[in-house]
């Protein structure tokens, strides 16, 4: 009986152990990260490994041209139809953001999440940071 329950427990201890980082840095970064923020590594990592990722750059045009993303969409905060361009985005799948340094996908995220987003992920730092 005593090697039966040794045996059992070691058996779940890896099983809850061997779970993907993946996994982790999503339930990490909905669970407890400020604000949607999350580390440029932690996002880059999290983007590659979703499906269905929305990436989008709330940067104004002008900013986006210089330099952004790959599979990036713009989608300008500071437009008027920012909400309207937004609410088309599926809201069931994870949304990816980022601007310049932080502020503004910092309140696009706060929109988003009052919009019913259910995982919306906001680049730390901004695209600023990310060509440091």
């Amino acid at each position: 009986m005593t090697i039966s329950f040794r045996l059992l427990f070691w058996c779940t201890v890896l099983l809850f152990a061997c779970t993907t980082d993946t996994q982790h840095t999503s339930t990490a970064a909905a669970a407890g990260e400020k604000d949607g923020k999350i580390t440029i590594p932690s996002f880059n990592k999290l983007l590659a490994a979703t499906d269905q990722a929305q990436l989008i750059d709330v940067r104004t045009p002008s900013e986006f041209s210089s330099g952004h993303l790959d599979g990036a969409v713009n989608i300008n905060f500071n437009d008027a139809s920012f909400d309207t361009k937004i609410g088309q985005l599926n809201k069931s799948q994870p949304v990816f953001i980022y601007c310049q340094a932080g502020g503004r996908s910092g309140k696009a995220y706060k929109k988003m999440k009052a919009m019913g987003f259910e995982q919306v992920y906001d680049m730390e730092g901004g695209y600023g940071a990310f060509t440091k």
